[in-house]
């Protein structure tokens, strides 16, 4: 059993450093750090389902993580995650999990009694191709190779996102104290605020990861960075907003899960990403973007939010409909608390037929409805930006804007000067001033083509 457990760890580990010789770039050694992570994360999560639906167990040994010996794990990882990524070039993805299926139905009954086979292991084994090693398969040739930005970023966010709120946390409650238990043993009422509470703590982080996909053309991979500097978003208030929220989602899990072990998890983090991660991150990004990056930093700063955004480059400009009620409001509430770095115009300046209200950053980059109004509240201060940013996440801006077309104000055409209605003759129509308020909207030919869905 022991030789076993030394060849299941070795021989995975040896073959993935003859493979680095193979691929000799930062790029594919990056990706398959990551890869390594994603496969193990799946390994661990497999584990737990195996043993509740009982396709496969592990002998008890010494050195086991929930009764998966370690040596196993991380050379399970191992083959499923980097060893195929460095060797991407030379296996596709379908030959790659037929050997990974081939070497575990061979392997598996020979690591006997270390490795304690169910009937139904074979399902295990496919589920766990189709659940974790394709999916870090995907992740790591992709980010080796820049593809596919929208998709390997979202599975890095569910990789971290594993990784932060499921194995650290259980890693803890191993070593020290704390139990899930204290979480599960919850009332329904009381586990539904606290998801509302983690979604608005989680919001700016995910809006920060939006930034770094729209703006930057990067991931929140540190090597697989954004090619552009993003100074937007939750960045415009805090120079490290997903490494703040990543921390306060662990303190608040400590909280729940009455872990002192999770908190010192938590102290951790924070003194490597000052001490380690911080002076490696600047000098980086200082070397990229010289003067621009200098100046954003002088403003911005960690860990310590700016209450107003930071704000360099052209204006956005948010298109709201003059002759609707509640455009005007929207218009009037967001004038008052003076925006940086934001102009509202009427839609009559718009080149084209308007439904809903249009926002335009400085880069070009638009959104309409809810989600433009959403970005518009980032450029007043940090409560409302929050607001904006939890708007956006997937599913609420969807709902947001079912309920505004149906119960608020319906998508209405709104266009260019002379396409729709008279354009206003005062000058104060052009922001910073707020409209004036008006009784009715004014009558309007009828639209020349019907809404678009959404």
């Amino acid at each position: 059993m022991i030789a076993a457990r030394y060849l299941s760890l070795a021989v995975p580990l040896l073959a993935v450093l003859a493979a680095i010789r193979v691929d000799r770039s930062r790029a594919g050694r990056a990706a398959a750090l990551l890869a390594f992570l994603a496969a193990g994360i799946g390994i661990a999560a497999l584990d737990e389902v195996a043993r509740c639906t009982g396709w496969y167990a592990f002998a008890p040994v010494r050195g086991s993580y929930r009764g998966m010996p370690v040596d196993l794990w991380i050379g399970w990882a191992a083959l499923w995650g980097p060893l195929p990524v460095l060797l991407r070039r030379t296996l596709p993805l379908p030959v790659t999990l037929g050997l990974l299926l081939w070497v575990d139905a061979v392997a598996m009954p020979a690591l006997h009694p270390l490795v304690r086979l169910g009937p139904n292991w074979l399902v295990g084994e496919l589920v766990g191709l189709l659940v974790v090693a394709l999916p870090a398969q995907l992740l790591g040739r992709w980010c080796a190779d820049r593809r596919h930005l929208a998709a390997r970023t979202l599975l890095q966010v569910g990789v971290f996102t594993a990784l932060l709120l499921w194995l650290v946390p259980s890693l803890a409650f191993e070593v020290g104290d704390g139990s899930w238990t204290a979480v599960t043993g919850l009332p329904r009422p009381a586990l539904l605020l606290l998801a509302q509470v983690a979604l608005v703590l989680a919001a700016p982080a995910l809006a920060a990861v939006r930034e770094f996909v729209t703006h930057g053309g990067g991931t929140p991979y540190p090597w697989d960075p954004p090619e552009r500097l993003v100074t937007t978003g939750p960045y415009a208030y805090l120079a490290n907003p997903m490494q703040a929220c990543a921390v306060a989602l662990v303190l608040l899990t400590a909280a729940l899960t009455r872990s002192s072990a999770l908190v010192l998890a938590a102290v951790v983090a924070v003194a490597f990403s000052v001490a380690v991660a911080r002076p490696h991150e600047e000098h980086d990004l200082a070397g990229r973007y010289g003067e621009a990056w200098h100046a954003y930093r002088r403003q911005v700063r960690d860990w310590w939010p700016r209450r107003r955004p930071y704000h360099a480059g052209p204006a956005a400009v948010l298109l709201l409909d003059d002759g609707c009620g509640p455009c005007t409001a929207t218009w009037r509430f967001l004038a008052r608390r003076h925006p940086v770095g934001l102009r509202i115009r009427p839609a009559t300046a718009a080149e084209e037929v308007l439904w809903r209200a249009e926002y335009v950053d400085g880069d070009g980059r638009s959104a309409r409805g809810v989600a433009a109004v959403a970005r518009a509240l980032v450029h007043l201060h940090l409560g409302w930006a929050v607001v904006g940013w939890t708007l956006r996440l997937p599913g609420v801006t969807w709902l947001a804007q079912l309920v505004t077309d149906a119960m608020i104000t319906p998508p209405h055409p709104a266009g260019p000067r002379g396409g729709r209605c008279p354009a206003p003759s005062s000058a104060s129509w052009t922001a910073p001033s707020p409209p004036s308020v008006r009784t009715a909207s004014p009558v309007c030919p009828p639209a020349p083509s019907p809404p678009p869905p959404g």
